[in-house]
């Protein structure tokens, strides 16, 4: 048995951090039903490229999910959908503060007919303060929370991020934590509960260290400069001969030690406290000699807490990943098929690997009050 078999979830939600959250809850067993705007649906139903007639964003997100086309706006909407909330154990929603209310779906609402509902809604900064309404992306509540200041390019710009920090692990994970935590006190007090999960607040625990070291010491980090932004030369990213790159995580004394035995570095730019931007330097030259094919024969087997660095497909690819099952489920639309988002659910609490499809819009309408 899947541990969430028997919970219904309704998701209003689109995009990515409501979409990839239910995700997670319907790989654990929950149905989902998604509520979708007549004709269009989802956003990502429009996006490309496209796996068969699907998009595959859509596809990857609402694998094994159900659909539901109807107009919120509609004057007989809350009577057609009044039987699905009054059996729905969790509600996720995705709009800025106040829409669902106004559409009579707030939170008060809804759990006067349902008392045991799991009203969970994702916003950028969440149902109150002076920010809640202001519009935003995964970019804009990283460069609001500090984030994006951490991490420099060569000029000291910041960089853009190469991953939605905010809409995943800012938004959907959270989520996913507070609706089980949620549900588990509901099954000793019988009562659900209002959640208010805010992307840019649930960015702070990515930045503990920094913010630490500012509030204890007064160091607030400098872009690129601290011990896992770029700043030591035991956590930086090097430049081989041939254009790829060493990730260099060698971080406590005896990794760096296997470190600088293995690429050769003279003892003296080994003591990294003295001048740490020369034994940068150094480490940067001796890499920029040999080809990533080098850096790879010398790193194996070794301690070193260093990888070259993988493209998507070569990780794809990797036989580690692919003897961890990790791509063993599937997506499909008519005959094309490729690997489901591999979602944080540990096997045991799955079905078996299988494919499944993405909902076309309204398919399950008929579960509607006439």
């Amino acid at each position: 048995m899947r541990p969430l078999e028997g919970v219904c979830v309704l998701d209003f939600s689109t995009l990515l951090p409501g979409p990839m959250a239910t995700l997670i809850l319907a790989e654990a067993g929950a149905e989902v039903i998604k509520i979708e705007r007549p004709e269009s649906g989802d956003e990502m139903r429009g996006y490309s490229p496209r796996l068969g007639t699907e998009s595959v964003n859509f596809a990857l997100l609402n694998r094994g999910k159900r659909s539901i086309a109807i107009d919120l706006k509609a004057a007989d909407a809350m009577r057609r959908l009044e039987p699905l909330l009054r059996r729905a154990d969790v509600l996720v929603e995705q709009f800025r503060p106040g829409v669902m209310d106004r559409l009579g779906l707030g939170a008060a609402a809804l759990r006067a007919l349902n008392p045991r509902l799991v009203y969970c809604a994702i916003t950028g900064y969440g149902q109150t303060g002076p920010r809640a309404l202001e519009a935003g992306h995964d970019l804009d509540y990283q460069a609001a929370t500090g984030m994006l200041m951490i991490a420099a390019g060569a000029d000291g710009a910041p960089v853009v991020p190469p991953a939605l920090i905010a809409d995943i692990g800012g938004g959907a994970y959270p989520a996913v934590i507070n609706i089980l935590l949620a549900l588990q006190r509901r099954a000793v007090t019988g009562e659900g509960c209002r959640l208010d999960i805010a992307m840019a607040d649930n960015l702070f625990p990515f930045l503990y260290w920094a913010i630490g070291n500012g509030l204890a010491a007064g160091q607030w980090p400098r872009p690129g400069g601290e011990l896992v932004s770029g700043g030591s030369p035991r956590y930086r990213i090097y430049r081989t001969e041939d254009d790829r790159f060493v990730a260099a995580a060698p971080l406590e004394q005896k990794f760096w030690e296997n470190f600088c035995a293995a690429i050769g570095l003279a003892p003296d730019a080994c003591d990294d406290r003295r001048d740490p931007a020369a034994t940068i330097a150094a480490v940067a030259a001796i890499i920029a000699r040999h080809p990533a094919t080098e850096w790879r024969r010398r790193f194996a087997g070794k301690d070193v807490c260093s990888v070259v660095a993988a493209t998507i497909e070569e990780a794809l690819g990797d036989p580690h990943f692919a003897a961890r099952g990790l791509f063993d489920w599937g997506v499909s639309a008519g005959a094309a098929r490729i690997a489901a988002v591999p979602v944080p659910v540990a096997p045991e609490f799955r079905a078996p690997p299988g494919d499944a499809t993405a909902p076309a819009l309204g398919e399950a309408n008929a579960v509607l009050a006439p």
